[in-house]
């Protein structure tokens, strides 16, 4: 008989984070490769169901099927680049005016300034000179990592549809390969936590794209009304951006801040372009969101915003990107290990939001009258065996 060893809690506790820390430390300095193969997992979870239909309903061979897939998205990505590139170009021929604009609000800033701080004009340009100094310096370094950076993206989007590609047409290589690494009676896990991340994020990712859409739409509409120039370019802009999420909004907001000065100079266009950001969010974090994003992917809020921070310390903005749905994959895989159950229910949301009182709904966060609905659990248990100590004897025997 084999006998197991039973590890204390601190052994666990730190082998738990040596591995989070050498994951980690091999994300970080490995993201030039990892990243664009985990974009391309994600895209080929969106395009299987293009790849089953050209399979089973037109009868077409797996390798064209996925061929086929990839085409379209590409096709799809570059008609969108495309179509902003050319309203991008207008908007850059109309930079004279957002810099006399921009010049006239520096110019009333400073006059506030020197009304109620007592810093003169001259001390305030001293100052700006100082720290545009200081800037130069840094844009030097900035500008170098820019066109690296940009030459890994132009890399990127070469190599990643050449791994969507090969991942639909190697599918079931990886599924073997998962079931290859357990036994057989944990099967009917794994193959639960397979069919459940293929469904979590395939909800995630096509309701990014209808919010970004519903983004899209709406900001350009609201642009439209109080007449900003390149609204419905601002607004396509706003909704891709609005894909990273809590931090894109805020770039999308100032960038369409400084191109609505193409038109004027007027504060009040600046107070109109906050006033529909805001009622864009309100109504995507409390009707969008609940109802098409977070139906699968119920992750709190805390952890969400931390996810997105270690991911772009890690990998940038498309580390911001891949947080949540790694987040969401990492939640499955918890919440069905008996002993990693705890840490599903750490990063989960699942305390009611509402009471009903009166009639009226109000919020609500606590955990009475409230019953827990986990997913059924499988004990997956790694333990060391130690080998019997008899085993020479036995031998000699």
């Amino acid at each position: 008989m084999h006998e197991t060893i039973k590890l204390p809690f601190y052994a666990k506790l730190t082998f738990v984070l040596l591995s989070i820390i050498a994951l980690a430390f091999i994300f970080y300095i490995g993201q030039g490769i990892i990243v664009p193969i985990l974009m391309a997992f994600l895209i080929a979870i969106i395009l299987r169901p293009i790849v089953t239909f050209l399979n089973k309903k037109l009868r077409f061979p797996n390798v064209i099927a996925a061929m086929l897939a990839v085409t379209l998205f590409v096709i799809i990505v570059l008609g969108i680049f495309t179509a902003l590139s050319f309203q991008i170009t207008d908007m850059v021929s109309d930079f004279d005016k957002i810099e006399r604009n921009l010049n006239i609000h520096i110019q009333n800033c400073q006059d506030l300034i020197r009304e109620h701080f007592n810093l003169s004009s001259k001390e305030q340009k001293v100052f700006i000179d100082e720290a545009a100094n200081d800037s130069l310096e840094k844009g030097k370094e900035l500008l170098g990592s820019t066109l690296l950076s940009f030459s890994d993206t132009i890399l990127n989007l070469i190599l990643i549809p050449i791994y969507i590609f090969l991942i639909l047409l190697y599918k079931s290589l990886f599924v073997k390969f998962f079931a290859k690494l357990f036994k057989e009676e944990y099967h009917s896990a794994l193959f639960d936590i397979l069919e459940q991340i293929k469904v979590v994020v395939k909800s995630y990712l096509v309701g990014l794209i209808l919010e970004m859409i519903f983004i899209s739409v709406l900001t350009s509409i609201g642009l439209m009304i109080i007449g900003v120039e390149y609204a419905i370019l601002l607004g396509v802009i706003t909704g891709l951006l609005n894909i990273i999420p809590y931090i894109g909004i805020l770039f999308a907001g100032l960038l369409t801040i400084i191109a609505s000065l193409t038109g004027s100079s007027d504060l009040s266009i600046i107070l109109g372009v906050i006033i529909v950001n805001v009622i864009v969010q309100l109504i995507d974090n409390n009707i969008v969101v609940p109802l098409i994003v977070s139906s699968k992917v119920k992750i709190n809020a805390l952890v969400s915003i931390i996810g997105i921070i270690i991911g772009g310390a890690l990998a940038g903005i498309s580390g911001m990107f891949l947080a949540i749905p790694i987040i969401a994959i990492l939640k499955v895989i918890f919440d069905r290990i008996e002993s990693l159950e705890p840490w599903g229910y750490l990063i989960g949301d699942d305390l009611p939001k509402t009471y009903e009182w009166n009639k009226i709904r109000l919020p609500l966060f606590d955990f009475d009258n409230y019953s827990d609905t986990t997913p059924n659990k499988v004990e997956i248990n790694f333990e060391i065996v130690k080998a019997p100590e008899n085993e020479n004897t036995d031998e000699k025997e």
